[in-house]
């Protein structure tokens, strides 16, 4: 675990607030607690929700419970009265037809399609294999227009394990992006996970894709698709090579074209979808400082029902995911709302917000972050929680299993915010504060999975709060029953304790890094 130690520049930061325990912070900390998570989490997460897939009845009835309780404790609704923030999306559908040297290939086993670009018909008799995709391997390969083949996986380094999971690192995103920016008809990205993947995951990955929807006049978007495609596709497409796509890929050799009859059609169906975020205001009590707002987020949304005919338990309840964040925000409004009708409200203000769409690629924030209520030079940090209610896969049977949490982000822009929440956390509820995903290079790209991320994109400093995941997690063994309530509590409290210092501050945190 790393540790920080609070630097003598930001020692005055927050005039005092660490160098003993706040009691009116301790006086209101407790409302957070076990039994008030229980009550809505049993609620949110329960069948009648359907897993709250974004724009089904479940997330529209999850919106509805969360306003009513930012109503009831008096925040305000400020989009145009209310709260609720509508996100226009659209949901989009794919007609795919792919067949290598007559064979035909099925969306969901040999490959699935993400995001791909303008509806095309292509016919072809080759392909280029440009294997890791580096500029030493392409060496000036003409791909306009053609089907590359692409190795879906960190080249290897002497001395280093790469990285072959199917997910991208940020060496690989830019590879990606650089073969697209070379204007090829389409990417085939091969991974030898994705097979696993796809017998996994297959109801999921191939179900209609929500969107952000395009405003009307929008150019269509012209940069080349990608099929993530299985190793058993891949040696059939190169199978007139004389080789396996293993062999090519072993022996490390540049582009080269080969022969393959490739016929491959796709068609985007789209319809609109409702779907709001949920926003709940505190205004600050200090005329200077009330301008400036901290947000608190966690989604709603979680992946909704498993298909018809699936037997036994078809709802994913997402208790865990994200249900204790979002229990979490609305605890921690309690706690901050009582505080304000006492006469000892922040001095900043906070923005309450429910996001829809996480689980569809962090739709409900992007689209936030892009048209904000709040301008986000006046947001000074987005403290974002998701799953904070179980004991992660790492933790099990450790002694600290029940005094943990993740913290992703805390320092990636910047050093003050790290040092505010370490020192809440060496005040009050001295947690082990794990930072082992707290890298932009992780491979499971944590930082870059949640709705913090939007903000941090923008330049917004943030804290991602995180159990880690664990055997129920995207299932439907993500059930009320299995949260540890007091954990829960523990964690939501320390993210309280981390928004009274920031909010009551003479400073915001300063932004040091990019």
């Amino acid at each position: 675990m790393k540790k920080f130690i609070l630097s003598l520049s930001f020692a005055g930061l927050v005039t005092g607030a660490f160098a003993q325990q706040d009691p009116i912070a301790m006086k209101y900390a407790p409302i957070i607690s076990a039994d008030l998570a229980k009550k809505h989490l049993s609620i949110i997460a329960s069948d009648a929700y359907e897993g709250r897939e974004t724009g089904k009845p479940g997330a529209d009835k999850a919106a509805h419970y969360i306003a009513d309780e930012f109503k009831s404790l008096g925040l305000q609704p400020i989009v145009n009265g209310s709260y609720f923030f509508d996100v226009p999306l659209s949901e989009n559908s794919l007609n795919v037809s792919f067949s290598v040297n007559g064979a035909a290939s099925t969306n969901g086993d040999d490959f699935f399609a993400y995001k791909p670009a303008a509806d095309r018909t292509l016919d072809v008799n080759e392909i280029v294999f440009v294997g890791y995709g580096t500029d030493t391997e392409i060496a000036g390969t003409d791909l306009t227009g053609k089907i590359v083949l692409w190795i879906n996986e960190d080249k290897p380094e002497a001395g280093k394990t790469p990285n072959t999971s199917f997910r991208a690192t940020p060496a690989r995103a830019l590879i990606l992006k650089n073969l697209q920016s070379k204007s090829p008809a389409i990417i085939l990205a091969a991974n030898g996970g994705m097979a696993d993947l796809l017998k996994k995951n297959k109801g999921y990955i191939t179900a209609a894709r929500l969107g952000i929807k395009k405003d009307a006049g929008t150019e269509v978007d012209k940069t080349p698709g990608v099929f993530w495609i299985t190793t058993g596709l891949a040696d059939q497409l190169v199978k007139s090579s004389g080789k396996t796509y293993d062999a090519l890929k072993a022996a490390g050799a540049n582009a080269q074209t080969i022969k393959a009859d490739v016929k491959l059609s796709y068609k985007t169906i789209t319809k609109d979808v409702k779907a709001v975020d949920v926003l709940g205001y505190l205004p600050g009590s200090d005329p200077k400082l009330k301008d400036e707002v901290v947000v608190i987020s966690a989604h709603y949304d979680h992946i909704g029902l498993m298909p018809e005919g699936t037997k036994g338990d078809r709802v994913n309840n997402g208790a865990d995911d994200d249900g204790s964040g979002t229990t979490s925000i609305m605890e921690i409004a309690r706690a901050f709302s009582k505080a304000k009708k006492d006469g000892h409200g922040p001095r900043r203000s906070i923005l309450f917000l429910g996001n829809v769409g996480e689980e569809k690629g962090l739709l409900g924030s992007e689209y936030y972050t892009d048209h904000p209520v709040i301008p986000l030079a006046n947001t000074i940090t987005d403290l974002n929680i998701d799953m904070v209610g179980r004991v992660g896969t790492e933790y099990i049977g450790k002694a600290d299993s029940a005094n943990y949490v993740y913290v992703i982000g805390s320092g990636m822009l910047s050093t003050d915010l790290h040092n505010v929440n370490e020192k809440a956390n060496s005040t009050y509820t001295k947690m082990d504060l794990d930072y082992k995903y707290d890298d932009p290079n992780d491979p499971n790209s944590f930082y870059t999975r949640s709705d913090h991320y939007n903000f941090a994109k923008h330049g917004v400093p943030i804290i991602f709060y995180f159990n880690g995941v664990h055997a129920d997690y995207h299932g439907v063994g993500d059930e009320v029953s299995k949260i540890n309530f007091p954990l829960l509590a523990k964690r939501a409290q320390l993210v309280f304790y981390t928004a009274w210092d920031l909010l009551n501050a003479d400073k915001r945190p300063v932004v040091d890094k990019k």
